[in-house]
């Protein structure tokens, strides 16, 4: 039996299926992704304080349903209440950096 396994990088992959790095549907995709993360990482963060999403809404006075939908990476999140939700919500320091 044999069997041809293609092996290609994340890049190479991304742009089949993203477009080239660049390109509206490339930066779209790459957006779509850091909604993602940043949802995962406050998603995470919000369960090691014990925390539910009603809480935190409550907490930053937002709805349990815009908590949800920022976790699920399903809206843009804007700086300010990124620094709501980490600082005044969660209690932690948000620095950012530009590489």
């Amino acid at each position: 039996m044999n069997v041809k396994s293609e092996i290609t990088t994340a890049e190479e992959h991304f742009t089949r299926y993203h477009g080239n790095p660049g390109t509206s549907e490339r930066i779209d995709f790459e957006l779509r992704a850091k909604n993602f993360l940043i949802g995962e990482m406050i998603k995470d963060e919000r369960k090691q304080a014990k925390l539910t999403q009603e809480q935190l809404a409550e907490k930053i006075g937002a709805k349990k349903s815009f908590i949800s939908r920022i976790e699920n990476g399903r809206t843009d999140i804007q700086l300010s209440t990124l620094y709501r939700i980490l600082e005044i919500g969660l209690g932690k320091k948000l620095e950012l950096s530009v590489h």
